[in-house]
């Protein structure tokens, strides 16, 4: 084999060997860190300024949560559908202010599935 062929198989394998590394790791998602428990309510990383609604299926903003991780008491599936990997999930919390109220699944980064059914 000529020394041209050599460094022509030589750089075809790496290509080949780049294009194998970078389709193997975008294909490769991982699962979100599930919420913990402490006491009696579930910690959870979330979208700080998340708003809170007043309730599942109205768009009236309660509150906002600035903390991250915020804590979380319990889980709803069957609100307004807004998408996400939980399309109908909703979570029940105490906004910053004070007010009670649900956020949107969406806003929080964790896997909520530890949560109790409220």
């Amino acid at each position: 084999m000529t020394i041209i062929r050599k460094a022509l198989a030589m750089g075809a394998a790496t290509v080949t060997a780049g294009a194998a590394l970078a389709l193997g790791m975008a294909g490769s998602a991982q699962a979100a860190s599930p919420c913990w428990k402490s006491g009696s309510v579930w910690y959870c990383n979330n979208a700080s300024g998340a708003n809170v609604y007043k309730s599942t299926n109205t768009g009236t903003v309660v509150g906002r949560m600035y903390s991250n991780p915020s804590w979380f008491v319990c889980k709803f599936d069957g609100g307004q559908n807004h998408g996400g990997p939980h399309p109908t999930r909703w979570v029940y919390t105490q906004a910053d202010n004070g007010a009670w109220g649900w956020m949107s699944d969406n806003n929080i980064a964790s896997e909520t599935n530890p949560l109790p059914t409220c």
